[in-house]
């Protein structure tokens, strides 16, 4: 799976360096869509993420102390959005209160940061996201109205037969 990393570059940088380390481990289940070292720091750097974001299959959001702080990461949390994009929420610092970007939903969980569980989250939440195919061998098929099988002319407008002479 291809996944988008936003992280807020001014004290979090370890943390990316970390979860690229994860990523080239044997057995990991998702590459990085692009490489943070140098991308941002170019001009129109808000115009740069919205392509990484397209291409990847989701996006993480290591969280640390300053998240709710960073400019960038709210930015791309909007993008994420924008482009309807799964994305997870990692606590990224075990010991330190960890603060999600500014514009994350109140539901927005932040989840632990241990290979299982990042792992098992990611693939949850591509999996949510996914639409649900049906195939065609379980729908039903379409049933055909008795107004539009009938001709309209033979029908009485009130439903009711016709009465015979006599009848009152």
């Amino acid at each position: 799976m291809k996944v988008f990393v936003s992280f807020d570059e001014r004290y979090d940088r370890d943390l990316y360096e970390r979860f690229t380390e994860q990523s080239r481990r044997p057995g990991s289940s998702f590459d990085i869509v692009c490489d943070e070292s140098s991308a941002m720091r170019t001009k129109g750097w808000s115009d740069h993420p919205r392509g990484h974001i397209r291409s990847a299959d989701e996006v993480v959001f290591l969280c640390g102390e300053h998240t709710n702080e960073s400019l960038r990461m709210s930015v791309e949390l909007g993008i994420t959005r924008e482009e309807e994009k799964p994305y997870i929420l990692v606590w990224g610092r075990r010991d330190q209160m960890c603060t999600k970007p500014e514009g994350a939903l109140p539901g927005d969980g932040m989840y632990s940061w241990t290979h299982d569980i990042l792992e098992s989250q990611m693939a949850a939440t591509l999996r949510a996201a996914a639409p649900r195919v049906i195939p065609e061998s379980y729908k039903r098929p379409p049933e055909r109205s008795k107004l539009a099988a009938e001709p309209t002319s033979a029908k009485s407008t009130d439903d009711k037969p016709p009465r015979e002479q006599g009848d009152s």
